[in-house]
């Protein structure tokens, strides 16, 4: 791992690459040495804002002559902790925020091609502009940036129907850490010249280098949307749910949330604006989302003959479907308050996992069972993704419990839950990444073959070990 101290010298060349614009210094270098949630907190020896590849590169090749570790971050909305430095203060803070151009709209190929640093907003923006859709979908698409949603192979809420960041990603733009530029901007669908090499770099987290731009598959704008939120009496019923969702729908089912009681009740008291749609309250919620380009109004009819259906036959306690547009927002900004309602609760240990669909209801119930059996009082949050069965497991504290005395259970609760996922073939790591938070986890849980061959990668690519030490792979 990469940790020699900066000199003189070398700090005032790189402050000569990106010149005063990209130099950033003082005070203004705090939003940059801390986590947003404040969980993971640096130090660095320089904080710079490159304006352009050739500025990325020119730092990329000074640190990999002075052997200097280097930290990318783009919009630093991360949850663990994957762009913040570490406390040594000999790492140089890299970021693309100043790399935001949309360079080309390309209707014809459907294709966007865009800078690191533009926020995921803008792009869906620019994507409607041309009367097409970039479905990547995130809370935090008014602050997050490309770069760091294909560092992570970002998920969200539309995984379901148009797949991860990597399945929206054609051709990448890299600065590798000896400087050099893999100029990957194509916008093929097929070419099977060469590996994939874009493969390698999304959602290695800046280890291997660093993305300075992209190539994104767009999409006809949806013309009809549905949006219906149904009471369930457990996880069961909504994976057996599914297929009749997508036999009403076929491809047109784009989103499929689940919400739990517990994570519903805590949106509902502390976020403005969330208005619980039923009279009764019921342990479980699914949220459905169908959309389509083609006109006219036949989705709605699908749906709704699909819900009758179902709730005839018991397997839906109660259902909303949207008259409007704004009625579909209220329901999917109740889904969205979640975590800040969480956070309004006190304390939190939060789990981003991922089991086979047909295993969710299965991994609730264990879970749940043994953290409780563990921490009695510790509130369950689960909801997420089930669709594509990424699960946000989060524990907030008891109410009788010390905050302090909570989240120094974290390394238990853990276990427990990552002991869980892995025994059912999942991931402890569905769609926010490793980062730092995860590490030492992955080296306990991981195939050992796996890991080598992924220490076998990150030595080829960057053989000195200076592209964002300690995160991911050690």
């Amino acid at each position: 791992m990469a940790k020699t101290p900066c000199s003189a010298d070398a700090l005032a060349r790189i402050r000569a690459a990106v010149g005063e614009a990209g130099w950033v210094e003082g005070d203004a270098q705090a939003p940059y040495l801390q986590e947003w949630r404040g969980v993971f907190h640096g130090r660095a020896a320089a904080v710079v804002a490159p304006g352009s590849t050739d500025e990325v590169a020119a730092v990329m090749r000074l640190c990999h002559e002075a052997g200097i570790g280097v930290v990318p971050q783009s919009g630093n909305t991360g949850l663990c902790g994957g762009a913040a430095p570490d406390p040594s203060g000999s790492q140089i803070l890299l970021s693309l925020r100043r790399m935001h151009r949309v360079r080309e709209v390309d209707s014809a190929n459907d294709t966007l091609t865009a800078e690191a640093g533009c926020v995921l907003a803008t792009l869906q923006r620019a994507a409607s502009t041309a009367d097409r859709l970039f479905p990547l979908s995130l809370a935090a698409e008014g602050s997050c940036m490309l770069g760091g949603n294909l560092a992570t192979n970002a998920g969200g809420t539309n995984v379901l129907r148009y797949g991860n960041a990597r399945d929206l990603c054609l051709g990448l733009e890299v600065v590798l850490a000896d400087g050099r530029v893999w100029h990957g901007l194509t916008g093929l669908r097929k070419d099977n010249s060469r590996y994939d090499l874009k493969d390698l770099f999304i959602g290695a987290e800046g280890t291997l280098g660093v993305i300075t731009a992209a190539v994104l598959r767009l999409f006809p704008r949806p013309r009809q949307i549905q949006t219906a939120l149904l009471a369930l009496d457990s996880p069961a019923t909504a994976v057996a749910l599914l297929p009749a969702l997508r036999e009403a729908g076929g491809d047109t089912l784009t989103a499929c949330e689940l919400m739990s009681r517990t994570s519903l009740a805590m949106a509902l008291a502390h976020i403005p604006g969330c208005r619980d749609p039923f009279d009764a309250t019921h342990p479980w919620y699914l949220l459905v989302e169908l959309s389509t380009p083609q006109a006219g109004d036949g989705l709605r009819g699908a749906l709704e003959k699909a819900l009758s259906r179902e709730l005839e036959h018991g397997h839906i306690l109660d259902a909303v479907v949207a008259e409007s547009m704004d009625q579909a927002r209220a329901l999917w900004h109740l889904r969205e308050s979640i975590p800040e309602g969480q956070r309004c609760e006190g304390a939190s240990i939060k789990h981003d996992v991922s089991v086979a669909v047909s295993q969710v209801p299965a991994f609730l119930e264990a879970a749940s069972t043994q953290v409780e059996t563990a921490l009695p009082g510790i509130r369950v949050c689960p909801f997420g993704h089930i669709g594509d069965g990424n699960i946000h497991f989060n524990l907030s504290q008891p109410e009788a419990m010390d905050a302090g005395a909570f989240r120094a259970r974290w390394d238990d609760c853990n276990r427990i839950v990552h002991d869980v996922v892995t025994a059912m073939g999942g991931s402890i790591a569905a769609e926010h990444g490793v980062g730092q938070l995860k590490v030492a986890e992955l080296e306990r849980l991981k195939d050992p073959v796996e890991l080598e061959l992924m220490r076998s990668v990150k030595r080829a690519l960057d053989p000195t070990g200076i592209m964002n030490p300690g995160k991911v792979v050690r």
